[in-house]
């Protein structure tokens, strides 16, 4: 693995199953400039060609990630000092549009993403996680929304995304007190969908995403493309975009592969789909 940076690598000859990992130790991968183009450059290589599942995971020395690496040693903190002894807001907005960036460019892949929670996940990087789709937690680590704690709050996109999953009381709970919250505690709030033993955090996230790389590439995409999308539209509107985006995944016939096996007793064995060749 290289020194730090953010690392691409694939856990089966088919590439289905794409692992990022924030690898930045000595800053319990905190976020800077490299980080952030890694993302970027981890989103560009993902996309061609697509894998069936993502994992997001750091480095295994106690840390998911850390959130923004706010030391003086930061050339991004030395422009967010500026924007704050200027008063310069649109300096500070372009600062948070680079971040967004970033962090959009890794979560709009079409595929699912699995955050695999191995330590701490504090500020941004406690939104990092909630902006994926599933999330696996150690048992051991702890999830922190600590912005407000330095007199700023959530702004990549994971305060939006946690009210979305466990709605207003929940998220003004946790955002506006910065509050520890330990793993038992976050499967109750469904902040993540499983725990795990200490240490094999990366394991059950696997887990979870070879059951999703088995079905077929088509669907699971159809079907993500509603749970993303969905919440944002009136219940009429979710339905009718339902209906359409399942006309056309019939339409393709990814079907008849899943049919067939299911009806001869059979493991179903889906080729790859445009995207993922």
């Amino acid at each position: 693995m290289k020194e730090y940076g953010v690392v691409v690598s694939h856990y089966d000859p088919k590439k289905h199953i794409a692992l990022v990992t924030l690898n930045r130790p000595d800053k319990r991968n905190a976020m800077d400039e490299t980080m952030w183009s890694g993302l970027e450059e981890a989103a560009r290589i993902l996309n061609e060609p697509l894998p069936r599942a993502v994992i997001i995971t750091g480095t295994p020395n106690g840390a998911f990630c850390a959130g923004m690496d706010v030391h003086p040693d930061n050339p991004q903190i030395q422009d967010f000092s500026a924007a704050v002894g200027n008063n310069d807001v649109e300096s500070a907005r372009r600062l948070l549009l680079r971040i967004r960036r970033a962090v959009d460019a890794l979560t709009s892949l079409p595929v699912p993403l699995i955050a695999a929670i191995g330590g701490i996940a504090y500020g941004g990087g406690a939104e990092l996680a909630m902006r994926c789709d599933m999330r696996v937690m150690d048992m051991e680590a702890v999830i922190c929304f600590s912005e407000v704690r330095l007199g700023l709050m959530p702004d990549w996109g994971g305060g939006v995304a946690l009210r979305r999953i466990a709605g207003p009381a929940v998220a003004a709970d946790l955002i506006l007190t910065a509050r520890k919250v330990p793993a038992e505690e976050a499967l109750a709030l469904g902040l993540v969908s499983r725990i795990s033993e200490p240490g094999k955090c990366l394991d059950a996230a696997l887990e979870m995403a070879h059951a999703v790389a088995q079905n077929g590439p088509r669907s699971v995409r159809a079907a993500l493309s509603i749970i993303r999308e969905g919440g944002d539209l009136t219940f009429e509107d979710a339905l009718t975009l339902e209906t359409e985006r399942a006309s056309k995944l019939i339409a393709a016939g990814e079907c008849v592969t899943g049919i067939s096996a299911f009806l001869s007793g059979e493991t179903p064995e889906f080729p790859d789909a445009p995207g993922d060749e």
